[in-house]
């Protein structure tokens, strides 16, 4: 059914199109960049510094006489996709486990936790990631973890909210008089309900986390010489514009490319999907434990309906 809903979003859609080709080329880059890359991208050559592009260099070399091509291939591997599965992965389970508990529970822990998250929020995230940089080795996974660590806050006030509009829901009282234990209720009935604007919260922040491993990396406090990323990419180009602007420019549409494709691509995804449909299956789980749910339960048959005539002054119980 989701598949069948999918392609018939697609149908006629030209941005989800594009942008769903886009992404399916950046990720069989990634995947084959040893395959596509035509040198090493870490290999000097200083007999063949700052080339213009040409048959054997694509796109030129930079001042250390490396391949700019192969660079930016490899470069794949870094910006866009660590950035999904290390530093968006951290903050959207971070930010989803807080929510749904401050959510849930509310009282004394909800009124810790949101606190806590007001604390973070104070600080700029971007100055915050450089205070703890400073502190750490410069490498890949540091740089996508401290990115993770410093933006799941909005990730959970989305998710507080969400559950404490769910968990007054009728379903969920149901659940909780059957004697189902907290953890079940909170991913079993509570959580599918939530998904999807947790979903379009990560994809949001996958452009964040490219943008931020960018500008760390053009700084020079994100990914290090000699691993290829586009920021630092960047930074080398900047140096030498006047002999070698493709350096400079490839990056910068990189990121665009990439940001605008995701973005485009995974929100008209989730537009497909809806929490009526979460709903429908909660209530699906309940029916087969003997509970209805709330648009089906009938009114108690052991009362007695009081119908009051006033023709004729009769009364009928």
């Amino acid at each position: 059914m989701a598949r069948r809903r999918v392609a018939d979003k697609a149908k006629g859609n030209i941005l989800f199109l594009t942008g769903a080709s886009v992404v399916a080329f950046f990720v069989l880059v990634a995947l084959f960049a040893p395959f596509i890359a035509t040198h090493d991208p870490a290999y000097i050559d200083f007999k063949s510094v700052l080339l213009p592009p040409s048959s054997e260099y694509y796109f030129g070399t930079d001042e250390l006489g490396r391949d700019i091509f192969s660079r930016v291939v490899y470069g794949t591997r870094i910006s866009p996709f660590l950035s999904v599965l290390v530093a968006v992965g951290i903050s959207v389970i971070i930010g989803t486990v807080l929510g749904l508990i401050s959510g849930y529970f509310g009282g004394f822990i909800d009124t810790v936790l949101m606190r806590f998250v007001d604390i973070m929020l104070c600080f700029p995230s971007f100055f915050l990631i450089l205070a703890v940089i400073a502190f750490l080795n410069p490498s890949v996974f540091n740089v996508m973890a401290v990115i993770g660590l410093t933006s799941w806050m909005g990730v959970t006030r989305l998710v507080r909210a969400e559950v404490m509009s769910v968990r007054t829901r009728d379903y969920i009282t149901a659940a909780r008089v059957q004697g189902v234990s907290t953890a079940k209720i909170l991913f079993k009935h509570i959580f599918p309900n939530v998904f999807t604007p947790i979903f379009i919260t990560a994809t949001l922040g996958i452009a964040g986390a490219i943008l931020t491993e960018s500008a760390l990396s053009f700084l020079g406090l994100g990914v290090q010489p000699p691993v290829p990323s586009w920021g630092n990419i960047l930074t080398a180009g900047k140096d030498n514009i006047i002999f070698c602007m493709v350096a400079l420019l490839l990056p910068r549409h990189g990121d665009f490319l990439s940001l605008s494709s995701a973005t485009t691509f995974w929100v008209k995804v989730c537009g497909t999907f809806s929490t009526r449909k979460n709903n429908t299956l909660n209530h699906r789980v309940l029916k087969a434990q003997d509970v209805p749910p709330p648009c089906e339960r009938k009114p108690d048959q052991g009362g007695f309906l009081l119908i009051i005539r006033l023709h004729k002054g009769i009364f009928k119980i």
